[in-house]
């Protein structure tokens, strides 16, 4: 089975507090929302105390055109994800020509050609690797990349495949939508990029155990795309946040992990590791309530929103680094688990081998 081999991180230079941000946030806001500092509180019980961003919070006081803020998605994008892959393979302990497959992951902003082929040219990376771009998956992207990695390297057993995801959360900010919605996106985004590589069963690992890709289940719930996404205007980006998603986790999301589990013929309780995407205190509140897990499990996606937020795709792969860190021994297996516009849900069965 494939195997991942290392993750890796970047993290954006510019660092914000919880109150820097929500000083800001009432500066822009208190002259369209007369009840503001009931509003404001979101900031202090999403269970976030920092976020990091590619520019700093006074850049975001001001409009900015689609065309600039994609601009700088790209600059930062290739910056920060050549510094991810570098990391990545460095980890891995793997050579540049070694590389196989090239899958990178984003949902807000856009370049043509993508940003694998930027990367792949800043890092002089083998001119002949299967370039996979992936848009619109939103916070599932991460998990999904993983999951199509799988089955390029369940296809092609010696392949080395990079999994790049970027998200610069911050560049879609609206300064002119004045919208509950937008102000609460506020509290919750962020920047973050991070890299992992996944490898076919013939590529040689070393003595430690590794997480094993053994199974993956990919579900679009049925008429459901205003849960989440964007809507695009002139301006850019409009972001699509429902305030149902906790519930849709209680009703919907239970019920396909339970399919899955099922399939494979396990269990809750043979969940070692939990690698969930932390798209807000409430959704982590919704899985815990909804799987029945003890709390324990998922502290690494606590840890991770408290200190970075929601970065959408990558933070999956952050929460999957810290997992890793704690070396498992052989035999454990996990969970991983995310949800993006479609609705859909991605999930992916580990084992330590």
């Amino acid at each position: 089975m494939p195997a991942i081999q290392a993750v890796a991180t970047a993290i954006p230079p510019y660092e914000a507090s919880q109150t820097e941000v929500a000083r800001m946030v009432r500066a822009l806001f208190a002259d369209d929302f007369a009840d503001i500092d009931r509003l404001l509180k979101v900031f202090d019980h999403g269970q976030i105390e920092t976020r990091q961003f590619v520019k700093p919070l006074e850049w975001y006081e001001k409009p900015r055109s689609l065309g600039e803020k994609n601009e700088a998605f790209i600059e930062n994008a290739v910056q920060l994800g050549a510094e991810a892959v570098e990391s990545c393979i460095k980890e891995a302990g793997t050579n540049h020509e070694d590389l196989t497959a090239f899958i990178s992951v984003t949902s807000t902003g856009f370049a043509t050609p993508s940003i694998e082929a930027r990367i792949m040219n800043k890092l002089q990376l083998p001119l002949h690797m299967n370039r996979i771009p992936l848009w619109g998956l939103g916070c599932g992207g991460g998990a999904a990349g993983l999951a199509r990695a799988h089955e390029y390297c369940r296809a092609y057993p010696e392949a080395q495949v990079l999994v790049l995801c970027i998200e610069l959360c911050s560049l879609t900010f609206q300064h002119e939508d004045r919208t509950k919605s937008n102000l609460i996106g506020t509290s919750l985004f962020s920047d973050g990029v991070a890299c992992a590589l996944v490898t076919g069963e013939k590529v040689k690992l070393g003595d430690e155990p590794h997480p094993h890709v053994t199974d993956t289940q990919s579900t679009l719930m049925p008429d459901s795309e205003r849960v989440m996404g964007w809507d695009i205007g002139n301006d850019g980006l409009h972001v699509v946040f429902s305030r149902d998603i906790p519930s849709i986790v209680h009703s919907w999301v239970g019920p396909n992990i339970d399919q899955f589990l099922g399939r494979l013929g396990k269990h809750y309780n043979d969940i070692t590791a939990l690698v969930a995407h932390p798209g807000g205190r409430k959704v982590l509140e919704a899985y815990e309530a909804t799987l029945d897990l003890p709390s324990d499990l998922s502290a690494h996606a606590r840890k991770i929103l408290a200190s970075h937020g929601n970065m959408s795709s990558p933070t999956v792969l952050y929460v999957l680094k810290e997992i890793l860190q704690k070396k498992y021994p052989r035999d454990a297996e996990g969970l991983v688990t995310a949800l993006g516009p479609g609705f859909s849900s991605e999930l992916l069965w580990l084992e330590w081998r």
